[in-house]
């Protein structure tokens, strides 16, 4: 019954009223009930059997759709009676309308006596709940007259693009979101910080420039920035070349010495 009544009981909590009001259909309840025990209790699993025929679950879940628009639309005008220029308190009824039943799903999962908080559908949102926010904030754009169009008009519109859109997804087997590569680009453009090939070169351009500095001062020997080191090698050079000036010396003293002898 939280799963199946989750907006009424949601947005009735966010309105101030009475969260048990849409319990008090009994006709709505018993239907539940109904359907509830024939999907999960019927003979054979032959009510689930039917219903996972791909032709019934496409029919099925066009009409979950429609159904999904004249609950966005109920919240919407219901919380636009009560707050005219409101038009936060009417995307946030609206949306609780359409999508309350995965926005308590970690409520209803206590109750069951599980808890999965990794579930939490405000952290990451699933495509029911994604579609149901844009029909909250168009029907709620219209009804406070910043979106030129008639209310007729834009159910249909939003119907279609809703009935198409899920199911393409299900004949083309596909799981991703339609709106992922507009997030993508949102979340690159607004969100994602420096990219990583533009930190790759800025890393890759200090490194180069660290390694060219260190290569120049080992290519420099520290001793040649010492003050005496001219000095020093000039008198180390004086010192590896006085053998030979004393050699060319002791031979020019024997040669003068053997001249006068003769």
């Amino acid at each position: 019954m939280l799963y199946c009544f989750g907006g009424g009981i949601l947005s009735g909590l966010m309105m101030a009223e009475a969260p048990i009001a849409p319990l008090s259909n009994s006709i709505n309840v018993l239907m539940a009930s109904v359907i509830w025990y024939l999907v999960f209790y019927c003979p054979q699993d032959m009510v689930y059997s039917c219903t996972a025929l791909f032709p019934v679950h496409l029919v099925l879940t066009g009409m979950k759709e429609v159904t999904r628009t004249w609950k966005v639309l109920g919240g919407v005008a219901e919380a636009h009676s009560k707050y005219k220029d409101g038009l936060l308190v009417m995307i946030a009824i609206g949306w609780a309308k359409g999508a309350g039943g995965g926005l308590i799903s970690n409520f209803e999962q206590l109750v069951r006596g599980v808890w999965k908080p990794e579930t939490n559908e405000l952290l990451k949102m699933t495509y029911p709940t994604k579609i149901t926010l844009i029909g909250a904030v168009l029907f709620a754009l219209q009804q406070t007259q910043y979106l030129a169009i008639q209310k007729h008009h834009l159910m249909l519109l939003y119907t279609v693009f809703t009935v198409v859109n899920k199911t393409s997804m299900m004949l083309t087997g596909s799981s991703s979101s339609p709106f992922a590569p507009i997030e993508s680009v949102v979340h690159r453009t607004f969100f994602a910080g420096p990219s990583p090939s533009f930190t790759s070169e800025n890393k890759t351009s200090v490194v180069k420039k660290g390694t060219g500095e260190s290569l120049n001062r080992a290519a420099v020997p520290e001793t040649s920035k010492a003050p005496g080191f001219s000095s020093k090698t000039a008198a180390h050079n004086r010192g590896k070349g006085s053998p030979k000036k004393a050699k060319v010396q002791s031979e020019s003293t024997e040669t003068e010495s053997c001249k006068k002898s003769d």
